[in-house]
């Protein structure tokens, strides 16, 4: 049987196609039975897994049931043990306690027997000290009758005895301790002080509390006052000065207590009268142009002191302050020329010394500086100035000669006590200062009061301005030993009671006459 070609290719096709079926056929057999082969494996490699596992949880359990029950084993071991540490620590304890109760009581046994001898003892001798007093008294009665004196004459006597014996030989030391300092010292000094004195030429200007202003003509005072004083109570208000219009010719006084204030009065009032327009609105725009004219006055001032004394680096605010103190014056003196004066005569005293004499200027420039503010702070001039002192970083050396100038505290250098000695130079130079006649006389009389308030002072007189107080003596209540006691005892008295300038000395003179008449 013949086929045509077609027909054998499409033959052959099917064939083909048949026999890839069945070999597809064959193979999806032959990979399932594999695959059957290799999951009953795995479940079986799964099941014997899982059996290892679950024994070896099972022993894991198991050791760690064991281990637990070791470790309380162990801990409730311990814990046992440090009970019984604790129990008997417990029982030491108690042991040491009742031991030291039983002490405590035998202490307290000892202690009242004891309690109880002393009280024994207290009324044995309260009896003897009866005894002894009644004797004693007796005695007392007998040397009373004896010496026709009672126990407090005679202890009058005693003390009497002793205090003058004491006050002869105090005097006797004192005398030689001063004798001795003097001849070491007095020649060096005088050198000292007087060559600083010679060296240092300073003019005294006194100030007082008033100031003058001179007008071209006496019109000009209306115009001063205004329409009905409304001018002059606007200068008085804003300036705190009195104005004083008909008590001079030609001229009006400025009143007031401040010198700064007098000032600021004054620049005003003279720009007032040579500008001609005088009204309250001019006023206040001159006062507040003279107040800005004096703070440059007194920068001026402190760097001009500052530059004469030859000081640098102070703090600008202490320049200030240092110019303040033109407007400031004591017992007369002007603060700023006296802290000037100090400061030359300290320099000049360090360099005979061999002190520091820039550290010395500083400290004289420096040691009244408290005087610029202290009216309008509280506190005294000294510890104003240390609190400034402090405040701008000065060194401690300057701030101890502050502090120490007038002998409030002790000075700790060299330059402090040259300090010192040069404001008491300064401030005891003659004109230097001066005060009311008032307080001068009452001053001079206090001198004297408190000299002649001494047991053996016959007269004193205050002499040299009240510098010097001379004291005459009874010759035969007081001895040329007891000279040097009495001195000392009426220095400290007015060093106590007084206030003054510089220092006092107190001479005591003893005269002793014999008289006799030939015939």
């Amino acid at each position: 049987m013949v086929f045509s070609p077609s027909v054998a290719i499409i033959i052959s096709v099917s064939i083909f196609a048949g026999g890839i079926f069945a070999g597809c056929i064959l193979g999806y057999i032959y990979r399932k039975k594999i695959s059957e082969g290799n999951i009953g494996n795995a479940e079986d490699e799964a099941k014997r897994i899982i059996e290892r596992a679950k024994q070896d949880t099972e022993a894991k359990k198991k050791e760690i049931l064991i281990e637990a029950k070791e470790e309380s084993i162990r801990v409730k071991n311990e814990y046992e043990k440090e009970n019984r540490e604790r129990r008997s620590e417990l029982s030491r304890l108690e042991r040491r306690i009742l031991n030291k109760e039983e002490t405590l009581d035998k202490k307290i046994e000892t202690i009242e027997k004891r309690e109880e001898t002393l009280a024994k003892k207290s009324a044995q001798l309260d009896k003897q000290n009866e005894k002894l007093k009644e004797t004693i008294n007796k005695k007392q009665s007998v040397l009373e009758k004896i010496s026709r004196m009672t126990s407090a004459q005679a202890k009058e006597e005693l003390l009497a005895t002793l205090e003058g014996e004491i006050s002869a030989e105090a005097s006797v030391i004192i005398k030689q301790m001063e004798t001795k300092v003097k001849m070491e010292a007095d020649k060096k000094a005088i050198e000292i002080i007087s060559l600083a004195m010679q060296r240092c030429e300073v003019n005294h200007v006194v100030e007082t509390t008033v100031s003058v202003v001179n007008l071209p003509s006496d019109e000009m005072k209306g115009r001063i006052i205004g329409r009905e004083g409304r001018n002059i109570r606007t200068l008085e208000t804003l300036t705190g000065i009195d104005l004083i219009i008909d008590d001079t010719p030609e001229a009006v006084v400025l009143s007031g207590f401040s010198a700064m204030r007098r000032e600021i009065a004054r620049i005003a009032l003279e720009r007032l009268i040579v500008d001609g327009r005088i009204h309250p609105s001019r006023i206040e725009e001159m006062v507040e142009k003279a107040k800005k004219e004096v703070d440059v006055l007194i920068k001026e001032d402190g760097e001009a002191a500052t530059f004469e004394v030859g000081v640098y680096n102070l703090h600008p605010e202490l320049i200030k302050l240092l110019g303040k103190m033109r407007f400031r014056t004591s017992y007369g003196q002007n603060a700023l020329r006296h802290s000037i004066e100090v400061a030359h005569l300290s320099g000049m005293m360090a360099n005979q010394l061999g002190a520091d004499v820039l550290v010395a200027k500083r400290a004289g420039l420096l040691h009244d500086i408290g005087k610029a503010i202290d009216q309008d702070t509280e506190g005294t001039h000294i510890s104003i100035g240390v609190e400034l002192c402090r405040k701008y970083k000065e060194s401690p050396v300057i701030i101890n000669a502050v502090e120490a100038h007038h002998g409030d505290v002790e000075p700790t250098s060299l330059i402090a006590v040259i300090v010192q000695v040069a404001d008491a130079v300064s401030a005891s130079r003659p004109g230097a200062r001066k005060e009311t006649l008032e307080t001068y006389i009452k001053r001079l009389q206090k001198l004297e009061e408190i000299a002649d308030s001494h047991a053996g002072v016959e007269k004193s007189f205050a002499i040299q301005a009240g510098r010097e107080l001379r004291v005459i003596i009874l010759p035969d209540l007081i001895d040329d030993r007891g000279m040097p006691y009495l001195a000392r005892q009426i220095a400290k008295k007015i060093e106590a009671q007084l206030e003054y300038p510089g220092q006092i000395k107190i001479s005591v003179v003893r005269e002793t006459r014999s008289v006799e008449y030939a015939k």
